[in-house]
């Protein structure tokens, strides 16, 4: 094949796929267990220094933030981070000094709400390298090449622009028609860490709502962490099988954490905390600020569900249902 021309960006996440399928057969049993443990077990168990991460969700939206957390009280290191959709996860992890890569489709920006202080201070700073950059299509079609076991997967995307200049992908000639076509590297994540609605013990998870990348995202990682809104019975799962998005054999822990992407939404459950996100971006203006709530809320708990009560208890998620269930006054509003 005929390449033209090759993207400059540092080419995370990629494996040959016939040692992927190795490693997995001696790494992975597909029988079906028990994997119920605590999120500190599961980041004890798998998340090691150097690894490769991808968290599931997009944005503020069904994001696993109690991994995040705890990532950061285990003081994990040099994690590299595919941030396909990255806000307040990312964020955290930066402040947190656990991230040293970046492969970037969006991050440092907590959408409308503004710019991401400390992610941004880091980068600024060279504490943190972004390495390569892509889209968000880009992040899914890599994540799709590698859970159909292939090395690369053909697109039209990217190219002329100088996201392409920055990216691992390359151009080639499409040897049929002749034309040209974008070359994504498949994208094995050491980590994929997503949170669902609902789960077996067995790691059988349904999501409500849209399941953005992470299909695709379950399937390409070499280790998948779930932290679910509720264990439910296996026959529940085989009660609807069609609305399971991801497998059990797919799975390596399964962790029963309620509420569990606090202060990220989670649709049909809770809205997302504004005034806890605002507190965040606004005392990560300063490092002084952003150790404050770290010691706060991070490293002040023992748990998430520790933290938990800290930003308000079962009254405050309560309150975040109503807003969910469109309920609720607006915020700042009289009752």
């Amino acid at each position: 094949m005929e390449i033209l021309a090759e993207g400059m960006g540092e080419c995370l996440g990629w494996h040959d796929p016939d040692e992927h399928r190795l490693w997995v057969r001696e790494n992975k049993p597909r029988s079906m267990v028990d994997k119920q443990m605590s999120v500190r077990e599961a980041v004890e168990r798998f998340v090691q220094d150097g690894n490769l991460i991808a968290v599931g969700g997009f944005g503020h939206v069904r994001v696993s933030m109690a991994i995040i957390y705890e990532i950061i009280r285990q003081k994990r290191r040099n994690l590299a981070i595919a941030a396909k959709t990255a806000v307040h996860d990312i964020d955290l992890l930066i402040a947190g000094g656990c991230i040293s890569k970046v492969e970037c489709a969006y991050a440092f920006g907590h959408e409308l709400r503004g710019l991401s202080p400390a992610g941004r201070r880091a980068v600024e700073s060279g504490t943190v390298r972004v390495v390569a950059e892509t889209s968000n299509a880009g992040f899914q079609w890599r994540f799709l090449a590698a859970a159909m076991g292939i090395p690369f997967i053909p697109a039209r995307t990217l190219m002329g622009t100088d996201t392409f200049a920055k990216s691992a992908a390359k151009v080639a000639r499409d040897p049929w028609s002749g034309n040209l076509v974008c070359l994504l590297p498949a994208l094995y994540p050491d980590v994929a860490i997503i949170h669902v609605h609902r789960s077996d013990r067995f790691g059988n998870c349904q999501v409500d709502g849209s399941i953005v990348e992470d299909f695709e995202l379950a399937r390409a990682a070499r280790r998948v962490l779930v932290t679910t809104e509720e264990i439910v019975d296996n026959e529940v799962i085989r009660n609807e099988p069609h609305r399971t998005v991801i497998p059990f054999l797919f799975v390596d822990a399964v962790c029963e954490v309620p509420y569990g992407a606090h202060p990220a939404c989670m649709p049909y459950k809770y809205f997302s905390d504004e005034p806890h996100i605002k507190e965040w971006l606004t005392l990560t203006n300063t490092e002084t600020g952003t150790q404050e709530y770290l010691d706060r809320y991070v490293f002040g708990v023992k748990d998430f569900e520790e933290y938990l009560k800290r930003v308000g208890g079962v009254r405050r998620m309560k309150e975040l249902k109503r807003v969910e269930d469109m309920q609720a006054p607006i915020w700042g509003e009289e009752e």
